[in-house]
């Protein structure tokens, strides 16, 4: 599908053809508002999940984390991953795996 749709237009289009396709055409208009209703909350908390921490990673609120993290491990990369490990550990409470991966990613893309 890549030579003829982008992404975004092949992830729409698909359900809606094998709808049509399986005889549930009629019934397509309240399956994709259920699917609106049930995914929308979640949805606008990621959303805001991902600016925020955007926002704080922008100020570089993580830099010190980052920096005491690789300066108490010496430069070992053992010790580098297990306190990497445990500081995605305290970001993941928040139940964000996205914000999880931000942070701790771009905490640590100087490494």
């Amino acid at each position: 599908m890549r030579k003829h749709l982008s992404a975004f237009t092949a992830v729409m289009l698909t359900p809606i053809a094998a709808a049509v396709i399986a005889g549930k055409g009629a019934q397509l208009g309240d399956m994709i508002m259920n699917g609106l209703d049930t995914v929308a909350p979640a949805a606008a908390l990621l959303l805001f999940a991902v600016l925020y921490f955007g926002l704080m990673m922008e100020a570089k609120l993580f830099d010190p984390i980052s920096a005491f993290i690789i300066r108490a491990s010496k430069g070992d990369p053992a010790r580098i991953v297990v306190r990497t490990a445990v500081l995605a550990l305290v970001v993941a409470l928040d139940g964000d795996g996205t914000t999880s991966y931000m942070i701790v990613c771009s905490a640590f893309l100087p490494i």
